[in-house]
């Protein structure tokens, strides 16, 4: 047994631990990242949801989501708009190579992989550290970034599993009282992704082996509404292959999801039946559509639990996990738009003893705007709406997670920065998704990084120094509040993130920042999100408008283009946004943009009114 000490430590190597390690070591604290498996960034490499949802619009791509974004663009020769469930699809093995180039030019950020979590050591109420397989490490705080909340358990430190009922918290959309949903899936259903290859029209690929307890009539009318072609193209990744991902008769799995944290033999048995799930949707996906399809074999490395890698994910896309009891939690409520409003209302403090805190300053750290999601095998659940048309296309509602959501109420020298902060089950339909665990997770980071540096507690820390740290931070500077007009490239972005941390009262309930003349204009060849594509990805289309109605854009071609003769027009910039809403039926227009095939729409970067 090896003992080791650091200022810093993170367990496990998903997505919110992952960026945790790498803010806290940027900012120049010693840390030291421990993982269970051979790949870093959980949900968005390991998992196999290289479709990530949430934070599309080009002013939420900032911090290290916006730098991953970035960094997807220059690797991935094929660009990233491939599938009709997101903007961004990709192959797994970039992303962990993003991440592990990441970590490896950082010499104060040691990486220990293939280590399980055994212990947490305590003294009282204070966490110094945890016990490995290999390694008993000792740290000034401890970060919990396991899929499942793992040191939650292990260090008794108070958390949750499972539903709250509406008298708990008031939230609109949580049951009144215990049913057999509650009961039978406490949490959210994991998926085991698999990758799919298409060999050819004219190729047989190797038979899909049906696993034990097989059953074709588990996944009748998967894809009746949608066809086969847009059901695979639903997750379409570059090379003709297809991560499935399918939560209709698909490959969600939550029989018995309870075991997840129930023994190591009964975890490992829901490991198994999940998997083999997987498997016999895929047998069920190649005998209905054909043997053109198969397993993707090289899409993950070897899994060393002997469940995973090859076409098959390093471990299950968990959804939920233990969650911890903190400062505050994150209710369904606080992510609702304002009245008359698209986004949520910042979050402000209550003063509480042993806390730096004063009533309502505003601790936001992070930004979301998934709309609720929930996965059941019985079905979705009627939930509270939280969406908007903007851009042509559907979006979820901005919100923001508050700092305190990651402190534990008693216990110092710990935080969390993964599904397991503090939020209720309802609301973590919406707080889960890749985009936001990456933001919680730098904030954690540097969060620890400034303990560090001023000899404090995290309940201690002043946040307005952590906000104006992720604001200015060097390498990638993060968006703490959510405005939807001011894009990261902008001019005014840094002084309009500081303006409504110190006057939160004042954030319109429109989400957009009132900007000088001088900024409002948006320079279409100016290097924003929107607008860092290749050349090469770039096409003109010229065609009619059809305004069908408020922010449904299409566009009638002169002359078909990728066997389409009209196109949906949708954007992720708001400059683009603000053009499109001032078209008029029946216009003529030169559209320059690239084309999702999949979904049949046009992320449009340039328009130009014709004669």
């Amino acid at each position: 047994m090896q003992t080791l000490h650091t200022e810093i430590l993170i367990v496990g190597g998903g997505t919110g631990g992952t960026a945790a390690a790498i803010q806290a070591a940027r900012r120049g604290a010693k840390t030291i990242l421990v993982s269970e498996g051979p790949w870093l960034g959980g949900m968005l490499t390991s998992a196999g949801v290289t479709a990530p949802d949430g934070n599309e619009l080009a002013a939420f791509q900032t911090g290290l989501w916006g730098a991953f974004l970035r960094e997807l663009e220059q690797r991935q020769p094929d660009g990233l708009d491939h599938g009709w469930v997101s903007f961004f699809t990709y192959e797994p093995k970039i992303g962990a190579a993003i991440f592990a180039d990441w970590v490896a030019a950082l010499p104060n950020l040691q990486w220990i992989a293939g280590q399980l979590p055994r212990a947490v050591l305590r003294q009282g109420d204070r966490v110094l550290g945890v016990q490995f397989d290999d390694y008993t490490i000792h740290a000034t705080i401890t970060i919990d970034g396991t899929e499942l909340g793992d040191l939650l358990a292990l260090g008794n430190i108070p958390h949750r599993w499972g539903w709250e009922l509406q008298a708990e918290f008031n939230e609109p959309s949580a049951p009144v009282a215990s049913n057999e949903l509650t009961q039978t899936y406490p949490v959210q259903a994991p998926t085991w992704v698999v990758v799919l290859q298409d060999f050819g029209p004219n190729a047989t690929a190797p038979q899909i082996v049906a696993p034990p307890g097989h059953d074709p009539n588990r996944f009748a009318g998967a894809w009746t509404n949608y066809g086969g072609e847009a059901f695979l193209n639903y997750g379409r990744l570059p090379g003709d292959r297809f991560m499935i991902n399918w939560p209709i008769h698909g490959n969600d799995y939550g029989e018995g999801v309870q075991r997840l944290i129930g023994s190591p033999q009964a975890q490992q048995q829901f490991w198994q039946e999940a998997r083999w799930h997987s498997q016999s949707f895929a047998c069920h996906i190649q005998t209905q559509l054909g043997r053109r399809y198969g397993l993707a074999t090289d899409t993950f490395p070897v899994d060393p639990n002997g469940l995973g890698g090859g076409a098959f994910a390093l471990h299950p896309y968990y959804r939920e996990s233990r969650r911890l009891e903190g400062l505050t939690t994150v209710r369904e409520q606080d992510l609702l738009p304002r009245p008359k409003g698209a986004i949520a209302p910042l979050p402000l403090t209550v003063a509480m003893d042993g806390c730096v805190y004063a009533d309502n300053v505003c601790d936001a750290i992070a930004i979301g705007n998934y709309a609720n999601d929930h996965h059941y095998p019985s079905g979705d659940i009627q939930l509270a709406p939280k969406s908007f048309r903007w851009g042509g296309r559907w979006t979820g509602t901005p919100f923001t997670i508050p700092y305190r959501a990651l402190i534990p109420k008693t216990v110092d020298g710990f935080l969390a920065c993964e599904k397991n902060i503090s939020v209720t089950h309802m609301a973590n339909g919406a707080t889960r998704l890749q985009p936001v665990v990456l933001g919680i997770g730098q904030a954690a980071g540097m969060a620890a990084a400034l303990c560090i540096e001023q000899q404090c507690q995290p309940r201690h820390l002043a946040v307005r120094s952590l906000q104006q740290a992720l604001i200015e931070e060097p390498t990638a500077p993060a968006a703490v509040v959510p405005l939807l007009n001011v894009e990261p490239n902008h001019p005014e972005w840094g002084f309009w993130q500081t303006y409504y941390l110190e006057q939160p009262e004042s954030l319109p309930a429109t989400g957009n920042a009132p900007l000088s003349s001088s900024g409002e204009a948006v320079n279409l060849n100016s290097r924003s999100p929107e607008t860092l594509l290749q050349p090469t990805q770039l096409e003109s289309f010229v065609g009619t408008v059809n305004c069908v109605g408020p922010q449904v854009y299409g566009l009638k071609l002169d002359v078909p283009q990728h066997g389409m003769d009209s196109l949906a027009l949708v954007t992720l910039a708001a400059g683009i946004d603000q053009q499109l809403a001032q078209l008029n039926h029946a216009q003529r227009l030169l559209v320059k943009g690239r084309c999702n095939v999949s979904g049949q729409w046009l992320v449009v970067t340039e328009l130009q009114l014709l004669a």
